[in-house]
């Protein structure tokens, strides 16, 4: 689905009047679950990236990040992923190479790229089997369950959409009150040049909650190849409109812009109107890296639209003092994890 528009432009206007009362229950359920003792910690660093509201503040690019930096102090990182729009009810280790994202979820295909991935419902028996996979478990999503311990919780949040009208789910964006995510915290990381997201950085400020900075950068050489080139961009991402933004950042010319809801699973009608359009305008065809893990794997239309689509992937860039801080939160958390294993 695709965020209401109201969540972002309306403060309190009469939907989300409307959708007060479900919002209360919502938060008190969510709210009791959410304030849980952990049933399992694992016997290496759990560190979970997430996001205080629903929809796209670069989560992901911020959990690869994070298996970069483990990766480069000689740690051997495993990503764990509930597996989003998937179908595995056990723990799975992903398959870049067989696997698709009807089986495996969009964003667990992305991160099998990089190192490996266990994607499963239940995050205490996905971490159980990741473990035995690696020295270092990088969660992407699961702030808000508290099955599992963490030993680092990193809130990601959008600096040009920041929380909305910062009501609670389903009135606004929010899964839970904001100071109630930074009271479990560990850190902050604000994405982007926005200026929406002051009201998160003071309130972080105020629990001493380190507040980190970085932009999403999309991959130059594939950059290059569309600078000055119109274009057919499509996303069915949380926020489509940021894709775009990144287009028209690097140079490229988008001649018409299609938008779908998150995790979007395309249909061969959809696919042969993009088609059409690329052919219409003499246009290429563009995409994000998670809209390309769900059209591989596809037959007729989906096929040929996959084979006709570049891929523009997103990386997270940290500003130069935020990437040390980065590496002196990590470090200090696999110190810490190292003393308590001592110590047990």
């Amino acid at each position: 689905m695709r965020a209401p528009r109201f969540w972002m432009t309306e403060r309190m206007g009469w939907r989300a009047a409307l959708l007060m009362p479900a919002a209360m229950v919502y938060s008190a359920v969510a709210g009791q679950r959410f304030r849980r003792r952990p049933q399992w910690r694992a016997d290496i660093p759990v560190i979970c990236v997430g996001n205080p509201t629903v929809g796209g503040a670069g989560k992901t690019p911020m959990a690869q990040l994070v298996a970069a930096r483990l990766a480069a102090m000689g740690r051997r990182p495993v990503f764990l992923s509930r597996g989003y729009g998937g179908r595995c009810t056990e723990p799975t280790v992903v398959d870049p190479e067989r696997d698709v994202a009807a089986q495996v979820g969009d964003e667990a295909l992305i991160l099998a790229g990089q190192a490996p991935t266990v994607v499963a419902p239940d995050r205490v028996a996905g971490a159980k089997h990741a473990r035995t996979l690696g020295d270092a478990i990088v969660m992407d999503d699961g702030f808000q369950n508290p099955a599992l311990a963490k030993d680092l919780s990193i809130l990601v949040v959008d600096s040009e959409a920041g929380l909305g009208n910062a009501l609670p789910l389903p009135a606004g964006p929010l899964r839970l009150p904001l100071k109630a995510q930074l009271d479990r915290a560990h850190a902050v990381v604000l994405m982007g040049e926005g200026a929406r997201a002051g009201d998160v950085e003071s309130a972080a400020d105020r629990l001493g909650r380190p507040v980190l900075r970085a932009l999403l950068s999309a991959e130059a050489d594939v950059a290059t190849r569309l600078l000055g080139r119109p274009v057919i961009a499509f996303a069915g991402i949380g926020l489509p409109e940021k894709f775009f933004a990144t287009l028209r950042r690097v140079g490229a010319r988008p001649v018409e812009c299609r938008a779908f809801g998150d995790h979007h699973p395309y249909s061969e009608q959809e696919a042969t109107e993009l088609l059409a359009l690329s052919e219409r305008y003499d246009a290429m065809l563009v995409t994000t890296e998670k809209d390309m893990m769900r059209l591989e794997g596809g037959a007729g239309s989906l096929a040929r639209l996959a084979a006709e689509t570049m891929m523009l992937p997103i990386r997270a860039v940290p500003q130069a003092a935020s990437a040390a801080a980065l590496d002196a939160l990590l470090a200090r958390t696999l110190d810490r994890h190292a003393a308590r294993a001592q110590g047990a």
